[in-house]
């Protein structure tokens, strides 16, 4: 049976477990680097999927008439 890629939600919690885990200092300098090499993949992962997210994001918004206007995501933060 094929596990499931993690989703974004779940690497950003084990980023975060591993930020904790380095700011405590208690690891070996070896699985410092393996932490450190594991944050930076999931880092880049994270990254990507909030960029392409943000080239998707269109909000639809209806107009009087009834028709749905879509907003590039730049728009949405001038609004």
């Amino acid at each position: 049976m094929a596990t499931a890629k993690p989703n974004f939600e779940d690497s950003m919690h084990r980023l975060e477990e591993i930020v904790t885990q380095l700011e405590q200092g208690d690891s070996s300098l070896e699985e410092t680097l393996v932490l450190f090499e594991e944050g930076t993949k999931l880092m880049k992962k994270c990254t990507t999927l909030l960029d392409k997210a943000e080239q998707k994001v269109m909000k639809l918004t209806q107009q009087a008439d009834g028709t749905l206007k879509s907003k590039e995501f730049d728009e949405l933060e001038r609004d």
